[in-house]
């Protein structure tokens, strides 16, 4: 950054002394008049490399929400490693290193970067704060080429050592009163290169130790106060960081009149359109004050602010503080979003439903209906109906059972995948909804990965339970005429038990029974007359095989009303256990990494609520 003093504020047009001293007219007598000629400033001499340095505390942060939070961010970047990539929490990482490496330092120093553009005069500045000639001044550019350190005190070596300040640039203040102040005990002063430069290293050093100190001077001039490349490239991404922020307008003297006050009033103003929070009033927020640091004229007051500010001790703790704040704001997109994360008892009962469907459970539950009543009419049916049901049943051509058996339509295999699919996709996307994007993103792949080969699994599951157009692939299906099977089912196809029977059933297959008998007793009675065995009389005979032949469907019709109920129960049941068990298996391949997923980013999320409860600027 190239170094400005109120020497270079003058015009180039100046002429040079004999002394070598350009005297530019009003600034120079001014600068005459401050510094008697004849009288020269002993620049303090660096300190020797091989000075053993004053052991000095760690930096430890007075009790307050800085560890807290400290821990949330790392805890937060540890539990975000797998779902986010390098680049988004790179920034929370760079935080959390320098967090580290400045509470291994000294906390009994303050360090404060002297900043500014091409002919501020901060260097000036910087020599007046010291009270020496410790940065060169001139209308060269750049003057300042590599960052110059003052230290007010010993045992600033670490500090300096991670700013990168060599060993011949590090100074101490000019002996007397300043460098006696007790109030700047502790301050290690630097100033920078321009951070507006044509070398590119210059600017480069400039952004490295920005980075670094626990405060910083911004010195403007009332020419380029307003320039764009300070506001947008510094100020404005800075804003989070007012309270170790000042901002000092420099050169007032060549402001005539009530000319400075305009000016600073103006430098409020972008200041505040910046976002910058400005500390007035007693509020927190950077400090905003003009001066001239050629005349003198305002540095005992910065002078006097600093001390406080170095005394206070909290510098270091304010700026981690809000370099949280701004790793905080950074992270917030993948966080927070506007909906509220977390799959409802609706979202879970419509998948249900909609694995029940795929898998045909409605389907199975009325098969199952049809075999308990199928079963009951083959107890309670009359003989020759057994009869006649046996004969379709030996597998014969055109019986109805064979004609029942087909291959299962390759385009109903399809729909059942594709609702299975369609389920799993709607699923995930419930869960997500509310998300933010990588989080999202982690919960559909949770949804999808786990989602492999549930249709398997549910046809699997369709197969054990015989719901009709199930099982295998391409095979056979079973059908109504006797062959499908309710509930009861064996897991893996098993072929499954019968349905059990009611109590009753054994009084009504004795009641059948009867019935038969009364009709062959009938007849046989009616053939014994009609040979002449026995003798004539055809009413009693017929009676008692027409009883036989209208009590057997009247039995057969009783049983058939009776089971009603209890095959629809049993229906009901077979169709719950397999809805139940399509559910567990959803459950287990889907709902649950999706669950898992969703708990993952609610803890990461209670860690960025710590991470932003304390936070002392506002974002």
């Amino acid at each position: 950054m190239t170094a400005v003093t109120d020497e270079d504020q003058g015009n180039d047009s100046g002429t040079r002394k004999a002394d070598g001293r350009w005297d530019d007219g009003l600034i120079a007598r001014r600068a005459a008049a401050a510094a008697p000629r004849g009288t020269a400033e002993p620049v303090p001499r660096a300190p020797a490399d091989d000075e053993p340095d004053p052991q000095v505390e760690a930096y430890a942060p007075a009790d307050g929400p800085l560890p807290t939070r400290l821990d949330a961010l790392r805890e937060l970047v540890g539990l975000s490693r797998a779902r986010l990539d390098r680049d988004t929490l790179a920034e929370a990482g760079r935080v959390l290193d320098e967090a580290a490496a400045r509470q291994r330092l000294s906390s009994r120093h303050t360090v404060i970067a002297v900043a500014g553009a091409t002919g501020s005069g901060k260097s000036t500045l910087f020599n007046a704060l010291a009270g020496a000639t410790i940065s060169d001044t001139g209308l060269r550019r750049p003057t300042t080429s590599q960052p110059i350190a003052c230290s007010w005190t010993d045992g600033a070596a670490g500090l300096l050592d991670r700013l990168a300040v060599p060993g011949r640039l590090r100074r101490r203040p000019h002996p007397g009163p300043t460098a006696s102040d007790e109030a700047l005990q502790g301050l290690v002063l630097v100033d920078l290169p321009d951070h507006d430069s044509a070398a590119t290293e210059h600017r480069a050093q400039v952004d490295r130790v920005l980075a670094l100190v626990d405060a910083v001077i911004w010195v403007v001039d009332p020419e380029k106060y307003a320039d764009a490349a300070l506001h947008e490239r510094y100020l404005r991404p800075l804003a989070g960081h007012a309270e170790v922020t000042f901002v000092v307008l420099n050169q007032t003297d060549r402001l005539p009149g009530e000319a400075a006050d305009l000016v600073l009033d103006d430098l409020r103003r972008l200041l505040d359109e910046d976002g910058i929070a400005l500390g007035e009033h007693g509020e927190p927020g950077a400090t905003v004050m003009s001066l001239s640091a050629l005349t003198g004229d305002g540095v005992p007051e910065l002078r006097e602010l600093l001390g406080r500010f170095v005394q206070d001790r909290t510098a270091a703790t304010r700026r981690l503080s809000a370099d949280v704040d701004a790793a905080a704001a950074r992270l917030r997109p993948v966080y927070v979003a506007g909906g509220r994360a977390g799959l409802g008892e609706r979202a879970r009962d419509a998948f249900t439903d909609r694995l029940a469907e795929a898998v045909g459970a409605a389907a199975a539950g009325q098969a199952a209906e049809r075999e308990w009543r199928r079963n009951a009419s083959r107890a309670c049916g009359t003989p020759w109906l057994r009869l006649w049901r046996w004969y379709e049943n030996r597998g014969l051509p055109g019986s109805l059972d064979r004609m029942g058996q087909a291959l299962t339509p390759p385009e109903e295999e399809l729909t059942a995948r594709q609702r299975v699919e369609q389920a799993v996709r709607t699923v995930a996307d419930d869960a997500a909804e509310g998300l933010p994007g990588p989080w999202a993103q982690a919960v559909r792949e949770a949804a999808f990965t786990g989602a492999e080969g549930l249709p398997e699994a549910l046809d699997d599951l369709a197969a054990g339970a015989g719901a009709p157009g199930a099982g295998k692939r391409g095979g056979e299906t079973e059908t109504e005429t006797g062959r499908d099977t309710g509930a009861g089912a064996q897991p893996g196809g098993a072929r499954p038990a019968k349905p059990p029977r009611p109590k009753w059933w054994p009084v009504a297959v004795l009641a059948q029974a009867s019935m038969t008998l009364l009709q062959i007793f009938g007849g046989l009675w009616l053939v014994g007359q009609i040979v002449g065995v026995l003798e004539p009389g055809l009413v009693t005979p017929a009676l008692i095989m027409l009883a036989g032949v209208v009590g057997g469907p009247l039995v057969e019709w009783a049983c058939a009303a009776a089971i009603r109920g209890p095959a629809r129960r049993y229906g009901q049941d077979a169709e719950r256990r397999l809805r139940e068990a399509a559910a567990g298996c959803g459950r287990a391949r889907v709902l649950d990494p999706v669950a898992a997923e969703l708990a993952r980013y609610r803890e990461v999320r209670e860690r960025y609520v710590t991470v932003t409860k304390f936070s002392t600027t506002g974002r």
